[in-house]
């Protein structure tokens, strides 16, 4: 879509001045003034030359910031570009003050889109067209990506790492004992395996959804792998954005279906008490007791970290992982449901388009993968480049699927997503409200 428009971006300003978010905003508004490099359609080196120095704004720190910065090293070893990152663990609202008061990081990393899209609503970013090649970008990333960042038909941002949500986990050494599929093709054949452990005596599902304030999270996550496999990409996306309320006979119906698989009789360890009182972390233990307590985990590709130390130290032998599969009778094809930081730039000169064109391709990245515990968005990434086969074979289903969906309450309004989807999830999983009054509820406190 965005590839068709006809761009028109007024660049207003001398050089010395053009890198600023006020460049950014002349790029929403046609009618701001030409200054001293004119109406162009795309950005072309040496319009505005850079400092030297390129800041970036992030929600990571620690160890993922040292991997990060690492993977930075080739870049500024070339180009002489110096990047000054700054981790904010208080990123969404730090970004949203930082470009009120004028003081806006060259480029900015979004863990979420929604504070992307409050940024690009304000005319603060500058669409992606302007100085990326839009279509080789796309070229290259997990199909849909791109749409995580799409505003009013235009793209704002661009992912320079991506999330994996939906794997189903296994204990390798006892699933592979009892003989059952490692590749269901439908939903259905995998309810089919569930029965047969179930058989067995043992519980084919962990889940655990215990988060503090957040609890409830994990619980949206089954909503959404659910409405983008039985509905498909389209319906999911105006559920999403609002465009069909919360409380749609689509997805009361979902809620239903999830209802089944958890709540059915002894399909998940410990059943709906355990699920709602144990943290999220704890639920791939009982995968790896001997003997093994249940056989399969629903998480995203972050769950390794709470894997026990043993398990972790042989990870490629003691787990296995497969995407969670489709719906019979729903969209053709596999969806994955992820997340990633989104990279966005507020300030247009050489050196921030020098960077953001090496942080948004598959050359990024290489020492952080190494380092463990990140993923390319890129389908075109070398995976050798990745720290052990599970997570190679991680990228693998990532980068097979026919369409990829951010994760549905990072999109909605934080009230929603952060707040009243997560409480709903509880009262419905607790027995305490119907599905059909907890989407009632979420779509009558729907920000207007």
């Amino acid at each position: 879509m965005a590839r068709s428009l006809t761009r028109r971006a007024a660049l207003a300003g001398a050089a010395a001045t053009a890198a600023t978010v006020g460049l950014a905003g002349c790029l929403q508004n046609p009618d701001s003034g030409g200054g001293a490099l004119g109406t162009v359609d795309r950005y072309t080196d040496g319009d505005v030359p850079g400092d030297g120095t390129v800041t970036v704004l992030g929600a990571f720190g620690g160890q993922e910031q040292e991997a990060f910065e690492a993977s930075l090293e080739e870049f500024t070893a070339s180009s002489g570009i110096t990047v000054q990152y700054t981790p904010d663990s208080d990123f969404t609202n730090t970004i949203r003050q930082r470009v009120g008061a004028g003081d806006v990081p060259d480029i900015a990393l979004f863990p979420q889109p929604g504070g992307l899209f409050d940024q690009a609503a304000a005319g603060a970013v500058v669409p992606i067209d302007v100085y990326l090649d839009y279509d080789a970008l796309e070229g290259t990333l997990v199909p849909g990506f791109l749409d995580s960042a799409r505003l009013q038909g235009r793209v704002y941002g661009a992912p320079m790492r991506m999330a994996c949500k939906s794997l189903i986990w296994y204990p390798k050494p006892a699933y592979e004992a009892g003989g059952w599929s490692t590749e269901p093709a439908t939903m259905q054949e995998l309810y089919d395996i569930a029965d047969d452990i179930k058989a067995t005596g043992i519980a084919p599902w962990s889940d655990a959804w215990g988060a503090d304030q957040a609890t409830g999270w994990v619980g949206t996550d089954w909503i959404e792998e659910f409405m983008l496999r039985v509905h498909g990409p389209d319906v999911y996306d105006d559920w999403i954005y609002h465009r069909i309320p919360f409380n749609a006979p689509e997805v009361v119906e979902v809620f239903d279906l999830v209802g089944e698989l958890l709540l059915g009789e002894g399909n998940v360890l410990g059943g709906r008490e355990t699920i709602l009182n144990t943290p999220f972390s704890e639920a791939p233990l009982p995968l790896f007791e001997d003997p093994a307590r249940a056989m399969l985990v629903r998480q995203g590709n972050f769950v390794t970290g709470f894997f026990p130390e043993a398990v972790l130290a042989d990870m490629d032998n003691q787990v296995g992982v497969f995407a969670m599969p489709p719906w019979e009778g729903g969209f053709e094809g596999q969806p994955i449901l992820g997340g990633g930081d989104l990279a966005a730039l507020f300030s247009l000169d050489d050196d921030s388009v020098a960077l953001m064109r090496f942080l948004t391709s598959p050359e990024f990245g290489g020492p952080w993968a190494q380092a463990g515990g990140w993923l390319s968005p890129h389908t075109t990434f070398d995976p050798s480049q990745y720290a052990d086969e599970t997570t190679r074979r991680v990228a693998e289903i990532a980068g097979a699927a026919q369409v990829f969906r951010y994760d549905g309450s990072d999109v909605m309004p934080a009230a929603v997503g952060g707040g009243s989807f997560w409480t709903g999830m509880v009262e419905w999983l607790r027995g305490s409200k119907t599905a059909q009054q907890v989407c009632d509820e979420i779509e009558a406190g729907w920000p207007a």
